[in-house]
């Protein structure tokens, strides 16, 4: 059984990690050539990109030269709407995000009190959004959006690999994926039942923990970085 601990308030609660990936594609206008070129400059000029990191972009910046942005939320909200969470997603946080490539990695020793809603904004790079633990393998492309546990592993590769390799993601190769990501709290009615989480599974064990993590047969494990299959933490 895979156990994610999370805080809720000022107690450490338990719940099941849930398999379920929902995940579809939206028709969102492509970004303007003035704002990928903001992109390219910051991510050349302002931080280190290294195959398979994942790093915030300036999103107030992003905004102010990308007039269809309230458009690609309202898409998104439009299609969150029919998954049956109709308000959750304008009360959630959002940010801005670019990945080159995605180590396998879990969220859920930070972002444990919740479920990740993303949306893609780069073309077709020949990438894929993978869940090793439950099989879902999601091409990335323009539109493309998903709603998972953070406690599920997941890592961003080739379409042509069968885990993360540093040398699929070469400088001189154009493989930056921009995505919108939401903050769903997991504790929301409509968002718990629409990954099917089931919550207080382990409540003997939540009260002797003071941090988040995540168990499997209650023993803590993390996720290695290039199958994504969980290991024994040492």
């Amino acid at each position: 059984m895979l156990t994610s601990y999370f805080w809720s308030g000022d107690a450490i609660r338990s719940r099941r990690v849930s398999d379920i990936v929902l995940s579809g594609t939206i028709d969102v206008p492509a970004p303007p050539a003035r704002l990928l070129a903001d992109w390219d400059r910051e991510i050349s000029s302002h931080m280190v990109l290294e195959p398979g990191d994942v790093e915030v972009m300036p999103l107030a910046r992003a905004r102010a030269r990308w007039p269809d942005y309230t458009r690609c939320v309202q898409a998104m909200s439009d299609w969150t709407c029919a998954l049956g969470l109709p308000a959750v997603l304008a009360s959630s946080d959002v940010a801005l995000m670019a990945c080159r490539g995605a180590r396998y990695h879990h969220d859920a020793e930070q972002y444990g009190s919740a479920a990740f809603c993303n949306l893609f904004l780069s073309e077709d790079k020949g990438l894929d959004l993978h869940f090793p633990s439950t099989g879902h393998r999601i091409p990335l492309t323009r539109g493309t959006a998903v709603i998972f546990d953070t406690g599920q592993p997941h890592g961003v590769i080739r379409r042509s690999s069968s885990g993360f390799n540093v040398a699929d993601f070469a400088p001189d190769q154009d493989c930056v994926q921009m995505f919108l990501t939401w903050e769903l709290p997991i504790e929301d009615a409509q968002v718990g039942q629409a990954l099917q989480v089931v919550f207080d599974i382990a409540p003997s064990t939540a009260l002797q923990l003071d941090a988040e993590q995540v168990r499997l047969n209650d023993e803590p494990v993390i996720v290695c970085p290039d199958s994504g299959r969980w290991c024994r933490a040492d």
